[in-house]
């Protein structure tokens, strides 16, 4: 899928300044979307921008917290202003927080990783949506094998209830938005490489752990290999696409069969 696919589209990405996010953000405006690219970083947004326009693509900044209602109204609006509308939305902004065992997992580091993952989730689509009904589209959120499939990394309560919360939320969310032709899927990502475990804290981790012996090459797709941005970037493209327009309501685990087998 290359090409204009997306030629007369407008998206929003958040924490599109790295990772998951640029990637997503890259291959949508290969095929041609405008891209808003929304995040906290301001000269990583740039940096993205800069990639976009050098490949023939177009975008905006919009400088925000996900978890801010106040902010997101205002980027959403500077975008709506720009592009007079929108149809595809990744909700992918997030955080690993703090892994720790449950009585020693602080109040406040529980709150910053529902605040941002979950939240933010949530005020992404509360400001996109009525732009959504007008035209239809389609939403994705990028949750994880974590609190999907598996529940094996240690400490890792806040996250994963945080993605299972989004899974839950994509599920109910596909009947309610249906009827407008919106259409909302889940991504599931596992082992991919970022830079996203520079941002995560783990404490008393063999408190928490359940020692256990994976096979050699715990991906079989790969022989344990994890898998790239651009391997999540193009079910991205794919689900915003009209290749999958029948699709709603659905969980994809990008994984490589390593849920699996965890």
């Amino acid at each position: 899928m290359n090409g204009a696919e997306f030629e007369r589209d407008t998206a929003l990405v958040t924490g599109a300044g790295s990772g998951i996010g640029k990637g997503a953000a890259l291959r949508l405006a290969k095929g041609g979307a405008f891209v808003g690219l929304l995040g906290r970083t301001e000269d990583e947004l740039e940096e993205t921008l800069a990639e976009i326009r050098a490949g023939g693509g177009d975008g905006m900044v919009l400088v925000a917290d996900v978890s801010q209602a106040d902010q997101m109204a205002e980027a959403v609006g500077r975008l709506i202003d720009a592009r007079k509308g929108l149809q595809i939305v990744v909700a992918n902004a997030g955080i690993n927080g703090t892994w720790a065992p449950i009585d020693d997992l602080k109040p406040e580091e529980f709150d910053k990783t529902i605040a941002i993952n979950l939240r933010g989730t949530y005020l992404t689509l509360h400001h996109t949506v009525p732009f959504l009904k007008k035209t239809g589209g389609s939403i994705i959120v990028m949750s994880s094998i974590n609190g999907t499939r598996t529940f094996t990394t240690p400490g890792a309560t806040a996250y994963s209830a945080t993605k299972a919360a989004q899974l839950a939320m994509v599920q109910q969310l596909a009947l309610e938005l249906g009827r407008h032709g919106i259409r909302i899927n889940a991504i599931c990502p596992g082992a991919i490489e970022t830079e996203i475990d520079d941002n995560t804290n783990v404490r008393k981790k063999r408190q928490t752990e359940v020692p256990v012996e994976f096979p050699e090459g715990d991906i079989p797709l790969t022989g344990g290999e994890s898998g790239t941005i651009e391997d999540i970037a193009d079910v991205v493209a794919f689900l915003a696409s009209d290749a999958s327009r029948h699709v709603t309501g659905t969980p994809i685990w990008v994984d490589g069969g390593q849920s699996l087998l965890r």
